[in-house]
């Protein structure tokens, strides 16, 4: 008896779920720019979506997603990492040392170097010492601000431009880029056309949209933001197309499987938070680069913004790049002219966003939930309807309103690692 297999078959079946994704990735994006376009042409406010606000977010998301990668590559790899704050404050007096000794692009290796020893501290007491991961974050957490001001008590007061608080100016500026042709970035002198500009400026539907978007992403981008977003594409290609990233997530997944194939389960997780810590103080580098110095409590809960992108992201480093976005969209608009406005726009956007999910589920017959999804679209149109000057207090509450619904609907699909968080030592099973 003989048995045979049409390979266009199987080709189909490998293909589709890679299709099938990539699809869904882009109808997604689309609908959400639909329904942004939308709320901009009701609100009448283009800067709900312009490329001066998308730029603004760029530069806001780039320290919560190195964060957020910090977490990804430290539970990847076993650790739960709730020391991120501390290793972005680490970052940030490093930085802003080394920025002011010996320039822009040293602030950024300073800023790897101070993350990269609060991680190593931190495994030292939890894959060494076994203790309780939550439990060495806190004190990473706790132990970081002291050691910060310490530092600068030492290094900064006395010295011109500098106290215990903040450091002198860095030394010089990282640069930035425009893209040519599309943003009107300048090649060789000559200053080249802005096509998203000029697409951006006719006020059309959706084509407006993506070209402030994409005109927000491709204009003044400073150079230490541009490293940020290609760090996600490295991460990705060393977590599931190296040996070593297979190593790291074996010693997360199945450290006595790795154990028993001769990986050493504890250099895994070292080498892990080595990584983890540098991205972290890193994201601490970039805010002192965008501050042009060092400041006391400039972190501020960006450490933990960066956990809830992860877990947003599935520990995926796609899936953390969109919620840093998303997070990252919802703090730049603090930082715009008319912040209220943006906040009464954006609210105008989700209620139109929650009535088409609820539509959307009650066409497919899936129920659960779209009474709720009504109920909370109800009452944003009522706040946008009736408040034609938000509170000053929910401008600013808005980014950490946003990471919590966003992480309470990400949470029906999370799978975190398998044995994140475990202490473990050779000879377990």
């Amino acid at each position: 008896m003989s048995f045979t297999i049409d390979a266009t078959d199987v080709g189909t079946d490998r293909r589709s779920p890679f299709a099938d994704n990539r699809l869904r990735i882009v109808f997604l994006v689309t609908l959400g720019m639909a329904v942004m376009s939308t709320a901009r042409l009701i609100a009448d406010n283009d800067d709900l979506t312009s490329s001066g606000t998308f730029g603004v977010a760029l530069r806001t998301a780039a320290p919560i997603g190195l964060a957020g990668l910090a977490g990804l590559v430290a539970e990847r790899s076993g650790t739960i990492n709730i020391g991120i704050e501390g290793m972005m404050v680490m970052g940030t007096i490093f930085a802003g040392w080394w920025g002011w000794e010996f320039g822009p692009w040293m602030a950024l290796v300073g800023g790897i170097v101070g993350g990269m020893l609060g991680g190593l501290l931190m495994s030292l007491a939890t894959t060494t010492f076994g203790v309780n991961h939550i439990v060495a974050g806190v004190a990473i957490n706790l132990i970081a601000p002291g050691v910060a001001r310490f530092m600068a008590s030492e290094l900064f007061v006395g010295v011109q431009g500098g106290s215990v608080t903040s450091s002198p100016g860095n030394r010089g500026d990282i640069g930035e880029f425009t893209m040519p042709f599309l943003s009107g970035g300048d090649l060789f002198g000559w200053q080249t056309p802005d096509i998203l500009g000029w697409l951006e400026d006719t006020g059309w539907f959706l084509v407006a949209d993506f070209a402030g978007l994409g005109k927000g992403l491709t204009t003044s981008v400073t150079w230490d933001v541009v490293l940020a977003v290609s760090l996600f594409f490295g991460v990705a290609y060393l977590l599931w197309h190296t040996a070593l990233g297979l190593r790291l997530r074996f010693a997360g997944e199945r450290p006595s499987a790795a154990d028993s194939l001769g990986v050493s389960v504890h250099t895994m997780r070292y080498v892990g938070m080595a990584f983890s810590g540098g991205f972290a103080g890193m994201g601490g580098a970039v805010l002192v680069l965008f501050a042009n110095r060092y400041q006391e409590n400039q972190v501020a809960g960006r450490g933990f913004l960066g956990l809830a992108t992860m877990i947003f992201g599935n520990w995926m480093p796609a899936g953390t790049a969109a919620g840093a976005g998303i997070f990252g969209y919802a703090q730049g608009i603090t930082l715009r002219t008319n912040p209220g406005d943006l906040v009464r726009a954006l609210l105008l956007a989700a209620a139109i966003g929650l009535a088409v999910t609820a539509f959307w589920m009650g066409y497919r017959q899936s129920w659960r939930g779209v009474g709720w999804l009504l109920a909370f679209a109800i009452v944003a149109f009522w706040a946008y309807f009736s408040a034609e000057r938000p509170n000053n207090q929910l401008v600013f509450v808005t980014p950490y309103v946003v990471t919590l619904i966003a992480v309470s609907i990400g949470a029906q699909r999370l799978r975190p690692p398998a044995e994140e968080g475990i202490p473990w030592f050779k000879g377990m099973q």
